[in-house]
């Protein structure tokens, strides 16, 4: 019976973990690739080229090299919470499912902002191209985003030849801010959005918004994830196509108060194995804000 419940509540944690409204919904699922909490990623070879109104033969004959690595999913194990059998019995509500449905809420934060802090670039390179916010200072030594900015970038994708549909940029609170301050038509679309999109083409762009925001040094380096290093905040761009997320196992950790003659309290806490990476390293790139 105690194998039974367990097995329900990890099937009620991943029958509600969908990041829902977020842009994170945009991210393909590569669930079917994960085994053992390992996926296995195949990095497709260059395209081929396409001849027009050829009239040379043969046809030249190219090979495709694709590249293959075993990755394992990250593993996020929420702290342990006690709830104690005098609370179950005063309290007027089901605190055990509030505290499982905080436990998922937790988890789907969490695994949230380090995959965006995972699909942001680690640098500026060629395919993977950083810029910096170029508008008026905001008081704060910090120079604002403009829409200005975000032409240049469109053309600089448009340049790698990124494909159009499916550009997802995702905006710092501080980026959001700037715009809705030099846009008047993006504020009216923020005031009525109802879900996590703000806008589903601006400048090229399907644009969402995150309170995380990756942090990049002077010199456009990505700081590591949860370092208190101070840096510039950034939006983060990926592309549909070369992104991938992935869910593994879940496991609900259980000690029940009838095991606990003593305190007379159960402990419950959960792990669960998730991954949200870029395919390739094209795709992907990232805003900084600029300093004066």
């Amino acid at each position: 019976m105690a194998v039974a419940l367990n097995e329900m509540a990890e099937k009620e944690l991943i029958k509600h973990f969908r990041h829902k409204g977020t842009w994170l919904e945009r991210v393909p699922s590569k669930n079917k690739w994960v085994n053992n909490d390992v996926i296995k990623l195949t990095e497709i070879g260059a395209d081929p080229d396409v001849l027009i109104n050829n009239n040379t033969y043969p046809i030249p004959i190219s090979s495709r090299t694709d590249d293959s690595v075993a990755i394992s999913l990250y593993k996020y194990d929420t702290e342990n919470t006690r709830i104690t059998d005098d609370e179950v019995y005063a309290l007027p509500y089901d605190k055990a499912g509030s505290v499982q449905e905080q436990h998922r809420e937790t988890l789907e934060e969490k695994t949230e902002e380090h995959a965006l802090h995972s699909l942001a670039p680690s640098a500026n390179t060629a395919d993977t191209p950083i810029i910096e916010t170029t508008g008026d200072d905001d008081g704060n030594g910090r120079l604002r985003l403009r829409s200005q900015d975000l032409i240049n970038y469109k053309k600089t994708l448009d340049d790698l030849k990124i494909p159009k549909a499916g550009r997802i940029l995702v905006l710092s609170s501080e980026h959001v801010a700037d715009l809705l301050i030099e846009d008047k038509a993006l504020e009216r679309q923020y005031q009525n959005h109802t879900d996590g999109m703000i806008a589903k083409n601006y400048y090229g762009f399907e644009i969402y918004e995150s309170n995380y925001s990756p942090v990049y040094d002077g010199s456009l380096n990505k700081i590591a994830f949860d370092s208190v290093t101070p840096g510039s905040s950034a939006s983060v761009l990926f592309h549909t196509k070369t992104t991938g997320k992935a869910r593994g196992s879940v496991k609900r950790y259980l000690a029940k108060s009838d095991d606990d003659p003593q305190n007379r309290e159960t402990v419950v806490g959960f792990r669960l194995y998730f991954l949200a990476i870029p395919l390739r390293a094209k795709g992907q790139g990232a805003i900084v804000s600029g300093t004066p």
